[in-house]
């Protein structure tokens, strides 16, 4: 771990040595108490999921961590509270209306609705992104656990091949089911990828005449570019980097220390990963430099559902992801189709 400090542009070969040791340790994280939500390395290959983007010469524009400077980072700096203005979307529970493992999807949802907020200039009604769509139609993870990653690849993929990307929350809310979960009502509940769990409405009750459909033109949100970050191999600058010119980032981090978090900084150390989050900032207190993290159990937990992680600690530095915003519905934009109320018109 020492000496990957030290590389400032890791190789492919470099990457594949810390997936393989990243993955041991998520071995490793399944047998801790909190149940493991990520999947191995093993298991990211096997579903293709492509680790980094640009060591495999997919993308080539540069990243923060390689052109902006250290002395530009400051001390503190959230996307909470930049200049007065908050730039982070709303907190999030992934446990209800049921248990859902599916933390993977929403630190990823969470950092990409924060830089559309910032792209926005945090001007107009927060976009919320639709973890449900991910978990009906991505294939990269279930309630059991998903990639870090796979997320943003699967909506690469999307955007680039049909032209539009991940629905938003009004049109496919959060059920916490996917099709390998039987618990609570999910048992009752179609995750098949069609139409209408990708996006849709009911426009009255069914003894009424009532029926649901799909809506074909729905607002959503693609993205440019993405890839993942590694705080050992970059050090915490290049995290900080990555933060403080694009936004909020999704990493993996040990949850075992959270279940009874309060408050004030965690400074355990760990190499295991079980759990994603996102990462809006850092600040200093006492000395002890800390991430500004974001869970997804909701406000009720922790600091308004925050927690303050102490940099090394935790393995928050272990692997992160990342994606740039290509576009976006929005009224600034123009460019929603209105839709009737019952949606016939947008199908």
């Amino acid at each position: 771990m020492v000496i990957l400090k030290l590389i400032h542009k890791p190789s492919a070969n470099t990457l594949n040595m810390i997936y393989l040791a990243l993955s041991a340790l998520l071995v490793v994280g399944a047998l801790s108490k909190h149940n493991n939500e990520l999947w191995s390395y093993e298991r990211e290959l096997a579903e293709g999921i492509v680790h980094d983007p640009h060591a495999a010469g997919v993308f080539s524009s540069p990243r923060p961590h390689e052109y902006v400077r250290d002395e530009a980072v400051p001390e503190e700096f959230t996307w909470c509270n930049k200049d007065g203005v908050n730039y982070c979307t709303m907190s999030r529970n992934q446990h209800l209306p049921q248990y859902c493992g599916s933390c993977w999807a929403h630190g990823a949802v969470s950092a990409l609705a924060d830089r559309i907020k910032i792209a926005r200039g945090a001007k107009g009604a927060d976009i919320n992104l639709s973890v449900q769509h991910i978990l009906n139609c991505a294939g990269v993870g279930s309630c059991y656990g998903g990639s870090i990653s796979g997320v943003y690849q699967w909506l690469h993929r999307l955007s680039s091949r049909t032209g539009s990307g991940i629905s938003y929350e009004t049109s496919n809310p959060y059920l916490a089911c996917s099709s390998d979960s039987d618990e609570g009502f999910c048992s009752h509940v179609n995750t098949k990828c069609t139409g209408f769990n990708i996006a849709g409405t009911c426009n009255t009750f069914t003894e009424n005449g009532g029926f649901c459909s799909e809506i074909k033109q729905y607002p959503n949100a693609t993205v440019d570019e993405y890839g993942t970050l590694f705080g050992f191999a970059t050090g915490a600058k290049g995290m900080q980097k990555e933060i403080l010119a694009r936004g909020p980032i999704a990493c993996g981090i040990d949850a075992e220390p959270l279940v009874k978090y309060k408050s004030g900084i965690i400074t355990g150390k760990s190499f295991l990963s079980n759990h994603v989050v996102s990462v809006v900032g850092w600040g200093v207190e006492d000395g002890t430099n800390y991430w500004i993290v974001r869970n997804s159990w909701g406000e009720y937990w922790g600091e308004m559902g925050f927690v303050k992680v102490a940099f090394g600690a935790l393995n928050v530095q272990g692997q992160c992801a990342w994606a740039t915003i290509k576009d976006f519905t929005a009224p600034e934009r123009n460019n929603q189709v209105p839709c009737y109320e019952d949606g016939t018109n947008c199908v």
